[in-house]
């Protein structure tokens, strides 16, 4: 009986430790091979900007996020810069006011017009600017001018007033219509039933575009700039990329993808090439939102 017994307990322990771990994330290269977070961080210390593709709701994304912005400041210090397509340009006075300790936190998050998971996934990074005394840019058009486009085009702007003018792309706004990612999303919009005309991804192009301006406008040689984005924003190094490489061709980049998988042991063929790092992350992980 004790023999029997001994043999169940010693079965079940080897069993268990025969088990695969479950990783919560896997890195890859460009070309599928698998990196590791080391890798990322050299790179990213080397490059001029940094654009961090995430999945809104993934919470892998928002800590991986974090995690490289303190690793990258502790050795940058005072050259660092971030940015972020979750907050509007019209809303970097009131930005610039929370963190330079004019106005209350509750002000800030009353008046700037957040995203639902602003206090669990992107708080912690406005936060970390405020202790650390960090450049916080908001790049992103404000949502009313990007509705102009999509119901009138770029012509639509041309009746916006020079005020609000300072707060997109300079006109007129490059565009290419045979980008995959524009191309991709006039035919999603199609296949799913919706109003499919150029002016869907018009109006995704000013988003990339006037990111891209703002960028630029608040980095200077020297500086290392983060950008956090979704994903589908600089996937394939289109969007923000493109509109980065048209206006300062000489910027050097980085991009980072994230992307689900069922299994992240190895990168699926059509996830690879979609940036210089691609964060893949289990389809099962639980969601932020």
């Amino acid at each position: 009986m004790k023999k029997t017994l001994l043999f169940a307990v010693v079965s079940f322990v080897l069993l268990v430790a025969m088990k695969p771990d479950k990783p919560a994330y896997q890195l890859f290269d460009r070309k599928g091979k698998k990196a590791n977070y080391k890798d990322l961080l050299k790179a990213a210390s080397n490059t001029d900007i940094v654009f961090f593709g995430e999945l809104h709701n993934s919470p892998i994304s928002h800590w991986l996020q974090f995690e490289l912005t303190r690793d990258l400041h502790l050795e940058k210090q005072d050259k660092l810069v971030l940015g972020a397509e979750m907050f509007e340009s019209d809303n970097q006075l009131v930005l610039n006011e929370y963190l330079s300790g004019k106005v209350r936190e509750r002000n800030f998050e009353e008046e700037a017009r957040l995203w639902n998971n602003y206090k669990t996934d992107y708080k912690p990074l406005v936060q970390y600017a405020l202790k650390n005394n960090i450049p916080f840019i908001a790049t992103n058009v404000p949502r009313r001018y990007a509705a102009i486009v999509n119901r009138d085009g770029f012509e639509g702007l041309e009746a916006l007033s020079p005020e609000a003018l300072q707060l997109i792309a300079p006109m007129p706004i490059p565009y290419d219509p045979e980008l995959k990612g524009y191309k991709d999303m006039v035919e999603m919009m199609a296949g799913a039933g919706g109003h499919a005309t150029a002016n869907i991804a018009k109006a995704q192009a000013l988003k990339d575009a006037t990111m891209a301006h703002f960028i630029l406008q608040n980095w200077q040689p020297g500086l290392l700039f983060i950008h956090y984005n979704g994903t589908y924003h600089t996937n394939n190094f289109e969007g923000i990329v493109w509109y980065i490489q048209q206006y300062r061709p000489e910027v050097k980049m980085l991009t980072i993808a994230t992307v689900e998988q069922d299994s992240v042991k190895a990168l699926e063929e059509e996830n690879e090439g979609l940036a210089d790092f691609i964060l893949c992350v289990p389809s099962t992980m639980t969601k932020t939102n």
